[in-house]
């Protein structure tokens, strides 16, 4: 997209990703995967991981000494939630990102629209008749709230997407707040009358990324990989909402049809990482803020790089979660919620001065 200025001299720059940034960004990746590998309650060491992942390699035979306890924590508990919490983290992250540039705010978050109050209205349903006993692709609970959450954000978009006397993102918010509030209140009705599944619910509400093995990476990978493709392919449009909607469709931007689908992508997305880990906090409004302080505002900056250090950044928290109290876990909607508290007021604190 080239510079482009309107009546206001509001002006877009063009800012492209360039190769140190993507490499910090790897590096990024690699680092915490690889952290959360090899720390937790079994003590597996660095050397030994290194040399048991490269003897899946083909033509290479290492002894690294780690015993088949060990090689099936490695690869059966600790790979998959590695993998888990990069695809969650990612997404959420990317979500969060999409969802400002949409709605042209920083505080924005991927659960604005209702998705965190309709999975858990789901999960809850699930939780209460009994059902949710399941594993992976066999648990109702991901599916229910899953459902719960696509439900709430069509509800939120129906109501808020009609032509009125405001503009379509403050429709669209006020909206969610409503759908937000509704689900949440049928939601703890069904709590208060079924008392003995609390605990239950409530461990999914704080959120977790607890894995049975492979089943909840494969669930959730073709979400993640489809809906963030689809939101990468819109990082050059995010940059003209910038403008607002007049200006952005006077420069030839369908606003509507770009809102529609960046919405879509990211609820979807949104959903399904809710549905297999719970309701993680923060994730959206921490990395593509941090990220558009340090590295500027552009959304084809913003949208690679949140890909990136969401999953790092999950897997850091993971990682905190489970060492904090080992071989006790605490819920790692509590680590994000106990980062992210502070840094929304910061955030918060900022956009005042500046406005």
């Amino acid at each position: 997209m080239s510079t482009s200025t309107n009546e206001n001299d509001c002006v877009v720059k063009p800012v492209s990703l360039n190769k140190s940034q993507l490499c910090l960004a790897v590096l990024a990746v690699l680092i915490t995967a690889f952290a959360g590998l090899v720390f937790g309650p079994a003590d597996l060491g660095m050397k030994e991981v290194i040399q048991e992942l490269f003897n899946k390699l083909p033509l290479i035979d290492f002894d690294s000494g780690l015993s088949s306890r060990q090689q099936a924590i490695l690869f059966e508990i600790r790979l998959p939630r590695v993998v888990l919490g990069l695809l969650v983290g990612s997404m959420l992250a990317t979500a969060g990102g999409a969802y400002q540039g949409v709605f042209r705010n920083p505080l924005a978050d991927p659960y604005l629209l209702g998705v965190a109050a309709g999975a858990g209205f789901g999960a809850t349903l699930a939780i209460v008749s009994g059902i949710g006993d399941g594993l992976g692709f066999l648990d109702p609970v991901p599916l229910a709230a899953f459902a719960g959450a696509l439900i709430a954000v069509a509800l939120t978009y129906t109501v808020g997407s009609g032509r009125g006397r405001l503009d379509q993102v403050t429709s669209l918010v006020l909206a969610g707040v409503a759908v937000a509030s509704f689900f949440t209140a049928v939601q703890t009705f069904i709590q208060q009358r079924e008392s003995e599944t609390i605990r239950q619910v409530y461990f999914f509400v704080l959120g977790q990324l607890r894995t049975a093995g492979w089943d909840e990476v494969t669930l959730l990978a073709p979400y993640t990989l489809i809906c963030i493709t689809v939101i990468f392919l819109t990082r050059r449009r995010l940059d003209a909402l910038a403008v607002g909607d007049e200006e952005a469709g006077s420069l030839g931007l369908d606003v509507r049809r770009l809102r529609l689908i960046t919405v879509i992508a990211a609820s979807l997305g949104t959903a399904a990482s809710v549905a297999v880990s719970g309701l993680i906090g923060f994730v959206g409004i921490i990395v593509p803020h941090t990220i558009r302080l340090i590295f500027g505002s552009s959304y084809r900056v913003i949208i690679p790089l949140t890909i990136f250090f969401g999953g790092a950044f999950l897997v850091v928290a993971d990682l905190v979660a489970r060492l904090i109290l080992q071989p006790a876990e605490i819920p790692i909607g509590v680590v994000t919620a106990f980062l992210g508290a502070p840094f929304f007021v910061v955030v918060l604190r900022t956009a005042w001065k500046n406005s």
